[in-house]
């Protein structure tokens, strides 16, 4: 990966590029991104510029062997780790190891745009919840005291490191403070607050900037067939997130299923929030059905359908406060927010919110999912009725 193709701003890659010129190289770096941001390619670039026997001004050759192994992802001194779980072929012990040569094709296949949803689903463990295990922290520590194959950097790349095993991370504690020579750690993640604080204080943090609007815009008028038109409203509603982007693009069918869900569970929470419900609208037979379907597409699934419902509610709230003209939302997500938002103010969206984020908790520690969602739903609902 080049530079040149990574999406991020221009003044991160010459700190970068800067760093290594001048042999300034922090041997444990965080790098935290954004949601949708390029943060995998950037920290290949980075490895790459690093490795590159004939480096240029501004990025690395592209030719040179270092370089070419790069470009497979194979070059023997660069460690790739990522969450991973059981699957149908692995059924227990899972280690990054096994899933190597899937995950790099799945970065390939993906032009590095990785989210760990997609992974989830193309490990099959869309059921389950993927992490950087015990088996995966004992690779790097033994791998840490073996000399790097080609005498330069030995580089482990730790993408998704929030999900790092709560058992596994302090493993990790030593060798990140006190690595082999020429050793680089690069950490990436969305969320700082999921990771140990001892952790932390062993890297330096380097802030991935939110995407703006006109480099998605031009990227994907650069990668799709679309109008310039269709290009700046998808860059708008992306919000930074280039892989949101592609699914707008794409017609995401999860996307559209996801805001179905939502519209009907509204409909019938709204119902059920009379003071004299109609059955027929309340219309509990499709609820059930509706949460079977969330349930039945696994945890992953389950917390975005949550975090989808929590961006909608905002919406509603900037609506009712005059403010949607800042609101992003697609032509669908603006229908149902402009169908349900009377229902919802400033006090009942607060309890509500506190709500969603008690079914994350639940949801993320293996809580029984239907008995989760049924207590959600009718919460929510509750939340909704109106106050004598």
């Amino acid at each position: 990966m080049l530079f040149k193709d990574v999406l991020v701003d221009e003044s991160l890659k010459k700190r970068l590029i800067s760093l290594v010129k001048e042999n300034r190289i922090s041997h444990a770096q965080l790098f935290l991104a954004p949601a949708g941001s390029h943060a995998f390619a950037l920290a290949m670039a980075y490895a790459q510029y690093i490795c590159c026997e004939h480096p240029g001004e501004d990025d690395s050759c592209g030719v040179c062997p270092s370089c070419a192994k790069f470009a497979k992802l194979s070059h023997p001194d660069v460690h790739i780790i990522f969450p991973n779980c059981t699957t149908t072929e692995v059924k227990k012990d899972p280690v990054f190891t096994k899933f190597s040569a899937k995950f790099c094709q799945f970065v390939l296949d993906h032009n590095y745009h990785i989210d760990i949803n997609d992974w989830l689903m193309e490990l099959g463990g869309e059921n389950k919840q993927a992490f950087i295990n015990t088996r995966d922290c004992s690779y790097i520590v033994n791998q840490n005291s073996i000399k790097s194959y080609e005498g330069g950097y030995k580089i482990y790349i730790l993408w998704s490191a929030d999900r790092l095993y709560r058992d596994a991370a302090p493993k990790l504690l030593k060798t990140l403070e006190e690595p082999e020579n020429k050793t680089l750690f690069i950490l990436i993640t969305e969320n700082t607050d999921k990771m140990l604080t001892t952790i932390l204080s062993r890297t330096q943090l380097v802030k991935i900037p939110k995407l703006k609007s006109e480099v998605i815009r031009q990227q994907l008028s650069k990668d799709f067939n679309i109008s310039e038109e269709d290009a700046a409203d998808v860059a708008v509603l992306a919000d930074g997130n280039y892989n949101r982007a592609i699914e707008l693009i794409n017609d995401n069918s999860e996307y559209k299923e996801t805001l179905a869900q939502i519209q009907l569970l509204l409909s019938s929470m709204l119902a059920l929030s009379q003071p004299v419900p109609n059955k027929a609208e309340v219309n509990y037979l499709e609820v059930r059905d509706c949460i079977d379907a969330i349930i039945s597409r696994g945890r992953e699934y389950q917390k975005n359908f949550l975090s989808a419902f929590i961006r909608i509610l905002r919406s509603m709230l900037m609506k009712n406060s005059h403010q949607d003209a800042i609101s992003k939302a697609s032509s669908t997500e603006s229908a149902i927010i402009s169908q349900y938002a009377k229902a919802f103010n400033l006090k009942n969206v607060s309890q509500i919110f506190d709500e969603c984020n008690k079914t994350l908790y639940h949801i993320e520690r293996n809580g029984n999912s239907s008995l989760v969602f049924t207590d959600w739903y009718l919460k929510v609902a509750e939340l909704i009725a109106p106050r004598p």
